[in-house]
């Protein structure tokens, strides 16, 4: 089954347009390619994909506030807040008062956080390295500047 562009002509609609050819689309489907690889690795440590994300955000920059780590995971705050109570209870994560506003909390990775975050690692990096397979640096540089812009083109956050 083919579900690509029309040759009509310009894309008047999303049947001319077609599905090769629209971003969002193809961004969905190495997105949900890639959480699927990542699903088996992520079971075997007692991982969701929320779980994960927070690890990982929180493996980079630890110490946000739970509404900054949720726009960084790309999780619904429900969503986040279910998957931190496990890795509360699991011991991978921490809660401490905010600084700033006492009525909100901060969220830290523990020791034990950060091995599971690292063993995973590897999984993750293989995971992109794979999208990239046959893809030189300058292209993968573009794309990568390319994906940072139309980022800041949507995005509502400063962050």
């Amino acid at each position: 089954m083919a579900l690509t562009q029309n040759n009509t002509g310009d894309a008047s609609s999303f049947a001319d347009l077609g599905l090769e050819r629209f971003a969002p689309y193809l961004m969905n489907r190495i997105m949900g390619r890639y959480n699927a690889t990542m699903r088996a690795q992520m079971s075997a440590l007692g991982l969701s994909t929320a779980k994960m994300r927070a690890l990982a955000i929180l493996s980079i920059e630890d110490g946000l506030p739970i509404t900054v780590l949720g726009v960084y995971a790309v999780i619904e705050q429900s969503t986040l807040s279910r998957a931190l109570v496990g890795l509360e209870a699991d011991g991978l994560v921490t809660r401490q008062a905010s600084p700033e506003d006492q009525r909100s909390y901060c969220i830290y990775l523990t020791d034990e956080g950060r091995r599971i975050n690292d063993q995973l690692w590897p999984q993750m990096r293989a995971g992109q390295e794979s999208m990239f397979k046959g893809i030189d640096a300058q292209e993968r540089a573009a794309f990568l500047a390319t994906l940072k812009k139309m980022l800041a083109n949507i995005r509502v956050h400063d962050f």
